[in-house]
């Protein structure tokens, strides 16, 4: 079982949040993104999964005519803003917990606790 693989796998909608929650993304450049960042994702993957995201209210996306050509670019909607700040905890605790050195000086409560 490659561990390092889940973990990426499963931190790509963060990485998408978080940059949709920047400015409008496209496709093209999320997998360039991504990659960059050692999450070599293919478009068979990329794009259900932005598809998924958008069906589940956390990205809207609008069209866009680039060079002659549609492009389907995403922002973050406030679920997705939302989801975005959960998340970031959850990171934060895992990072406190398996990173000691790391430690941050103040505690991240996930939604729902308190």
């Amino acid at each position: 079982m490659d561990l390092v693989r889940e973990l990426l796998r499963g931190a790509v909608p963060v990485h998408v949040l978080h940059h949709a929650t920047e400015q409008e993304v496209y496709g093209a450049w999320l997998a360039e993104e991504l990659a960059r960042h050692g999450y070599p994702i293919s478009p068979g993957t990329l794009y259900p999964l932005l598809h998924r995201m958008a069906a589940a209210g956390l990205l809207a996306s609008t069209e866009h005519v680039v060079e002659g050509r549609v492009r389907r670019v995403y922002q973050a909607t406030p679920a997705g803003r939302d989801a975005l700040l959960q998340l970031r905890a959850v990171v934060a605790e895992l990072a406190d917990e398996v990173l000691p050195r790391h430690r941050r000086s103040t505690t991240v409560q996930r939604k729902g606790t308190a």
